[in-house]
């Protein structure tokens, strides 16, 4: 990994970009395999909408070659809020968008009904279950950041290429962990409710205007590494630094937007689905209680023979339907 002298301005955004072997191929690979699969469950008949393709293709391994090859991965090395910027997109941004592509739905649709059953093993399997558990993919994402930032791997990253891209893989993979688990538009180990996704997303961004804050008002990181690069223009260490508190704070909040708008929708879809299904097990349980009409017999005021069959109860309306009783004392 090393340093750049030439200035950023206007021209090197335009002008600046680098050969990324680990990020040419990784992008390259992952676009040619979606691709493959997708045509594969055509043929089936199992086709996808255009917008996940894109959202896969796009969003998920555009932005993330760019990470790589153009001014962001050019200056990374140089400016902190520059690698700060990278670090936010490869954590939030890359993986939402493979996460809205359905890539695992992808692999399902190509494959017959042996290989189905054995990708539903893997996915009902313990360890499956584990790392998609709100709790622990959560505090992966929520953590990596900090221990990357405010440790020795931070330095690492900037003086070693292989770590610095191992490290860029890591951060795609926590967060499409994350994203894929929360999301929930692909086949899951188990389905948790979009409210307890929009609970975590608060805490979320809290921790990381808390990690803002820590590097806006706290020492220098890699204070020794930049100090080597010696760069005579642009914003000094300091400065380079807020900016990068500013970009992991405020901009980080900026793109988790349509993540949020995400959730909400979903968590919309799931209250009506619920309200449908409560509105389908009252309608059944009215049906069950609600003896025939014989159509030779005399019609009985409705109020005259609950009075005559059965004594007034008392409680909760709940209380006295079979069905919801049951249901709530579980």
């Amino acid at each position: 990994m090393g340093w750049i002298d030439t200035p950023l301005t206007v021209q090197s955004v335009i002008e600046e970009w680098r050969w990324d072997t680990s990020t040419i191929v990784v992008t390259a690979a992952l676009g040619l395999g979606y691709g493959l699969t997708r045509r594969r469950a055509d043929r089936r008949g199992r086709s996808a909408s255009a917008g996940r393709s894109w959202a896969f293709g796009a969003v998920g391994l555009g932005v993330w070659l760019l990470t790589g090859i153009s001014v962001i991965g050019v200056y990374s090395g140089t400016l902190f809020w520059m690698r700060a910027l990278q670090i936010l997109l490869l954590l939030y941004v890359v993986p939402f968008g493979l996460a809205t592509g359905r890539p695992l739905t992808a692999v399902r649709d190509s494959l017959g009904s042996s290989g189905q059953a054995r990708m539903n093993r893997v996915l009902a399997s313990a360890p499956a279950r584990v790392a998609t558990y709100p709790l622990v993919s959560s505090i992966a994402i929520l953590a990596t950041p900090w221990l990357l930032i405010l440790t020795p791997w931070y330095d690492a990253v900037l003086r070693h290429g292989v770590v610095d891209a191992l490290t860029r893989l890591l951060l795609v993979a926590v967060g499409f962990l994350y994203f894929y688990s929360r999301l929930q538009t692909d086949p899951v180990p188990h389905r948790y409710s979009q409210a307890l996704s929009l609970l975590i997303t608060v805490f979320e961004s809290l921790a990381d205007g808390v990690l803002g804050l820590v590097l806006w008002l706290g020492p220098l990181v890699a204070v020794d590494y930049y100090t080597e690069v010696g760069r005579t223009w642009g914003p000094d260490l300091r400065m380079d630094q807020i900016i990068g508190a500013g970009i992991i704070w405020v901009l980080g909040d900026v793109l988790g937007l349509p993540y949020l708008l995400t959730l909400m929708r979903s968590w919309a879809a799931d209250e009506r689905r619920n309200a449908a299904r409560m509105d389908a097990e009252l309608d059944a349980a009215e049906e069950v209680s609600t003896p025939p009409t014989d159509a030779g017999a005399r019609t009985v005021p409705a109020a005259t023979t609950a009075t005559a069959e059965a004594p007034v109860q008392s409680g909760l309306w709940w209380e006295n339907d079979p069905v919801l009783r049951d249901r709530f004392r579980r």
